[in-house]
């Protein structure tokens, strides 16, 4: 009995008329045998779990640069956050939950080290530019296992590609995570951001907090429901306006009291520091990098080489190299 062929018929009989169906992806780049037992979905799920970009983001800023508790969130938390909630909603939609799971574990593994800092920054360094967005699909499919590429389905490359930004993903559940990206981040920094005493409960605005709820779990939990309410017609993943309104409003709150200019912001500028001159360094004198960096010069260039580099890093191997490179070594 071939497991997956039975798996994929299973799909065709309860899921949701508007599923996108792992018998019916449009397939991968490289042709390849497919498995007996897991469908083209799980398997992706897989590989990404296996990877090393995976394995790096614990050891990544989500939005607290060293924070001393060990309760607060990383980029890998935030990823298994944002993995649950995408579940959720895609399971009260019978939509496909291995692909939103794919997509939602993948969707940050090209973030930089020290979160959106050190993608801004990199961004400004850079000659054409970075997007974390556009730097996980690189490592899916250019740079992990040894430049071999995770040769993930079209489908989870597009959710990951198009997980933030001004185009949709092509799925219903690229659109899932896109949404659950955005509570996930919202909700959980707020919690974080209490617990470190930068803003209270009683901070947030009382409107906002009406129509969705007065705790994190309440709001997930409130916007959960709107949104798998409002979607059912299979015209895409979407909330009422209300409730689109009070998210973006409490959003503009974050930016305004946490995210910009707040106490837990202050170590920020000397990321920034620290990332842009790491970066520029090694554009300069390239000989400082891995040799398996070194190789790829010729074929991609200083920058975009020096870029995979940087941008792989973990916040605590930026600082190492760092000290390596401009700290004097005592004697």
């Amino acid at each position: 009995m071939n497991i997956r062929k039975y798996q994929e018929d299973l799909e065709e009989q309860i899921l949701s008329e508007f599923a996108t169906l792992s018998k019916k992806s449009k397939g991968r780049k490289s042709e390849e045998k497919r498995c007996d037992i897991r469908t083209d979905f799980q398997r992706d799920r897989d590989r990404i779990i296996y990877s090393k970009a995976f394995r790096r983001l614990k050891h990544k800023t989500q939005v607290f640069i060293s924070p001393e508790g060990d309760h607060y969130r990383t980029r890998l938390t935030h990823t298994l956050e944002v993995s649950q909630i995408a579940r959720t909603i895609a399971r009260s939609l019978r939509l496909n939950e291995d692909l939103t799971e794919a997509i939602a574990l993948g969707h940050d593994l090209g973030h930089t080290p020290f979160g959106h800092a050190g993608e801004r920054v990199l961004n400004e360094a850079c000659s054409f530019g970075f997007k974390h967005n556009e730097q996980s699909v690189r490592t899916v499919e250019i740079l992990e296992k040894d430049r071999k590429g995770l040769n993930l389905t079209w489908e989870v490359r597009d959710g990951i590609q198009h997980h933030t930004g001004e185009i949709m993903p092509s799925t219903p559940e690229g659109q899932i995570v896109r949404f659950a990206d955005k509570i996930a981040y919202i909700n959980h920094d707020i919690e974080d951001a209490i617990r470190g005493g930068i803003i209270s409960e009683n901070d947030l605005p009382e409107d906002c907090c009406i129509v969705l709820g007065k705790t994190p779990s309440a709001r997930i939990n409130s916007t959960i429901i709107n949104i798998i309410e409002n979607s059912k017609d299979g015209k895409g993943i979407r909330m009422s306006y209300e409730f689109q309104q009070a998210n973006n409003q409490l959003r503009s709150f974050m930016f305004d009291n946490v995210y910009i200019g707040s106490i837990a912001k202050k170590e920020e500028s000397k990321a920034e520091l620290m990332l842009k001159r790491l970066f520029l360094y090694l554009v300069d004198k390239p000989k400082l990098l891995p040799v398996d960096f070194q190789r790829e010069i010729e074929k991609d260039g200083i920058e975009r080489t020096v870029l995979d580099y940087v941008a792989g890093m973990t916040d605590r191997y930026a600082i190492r190299k760092f000290q390596e490179i401009f700290v004097p070594a005592s004697w």
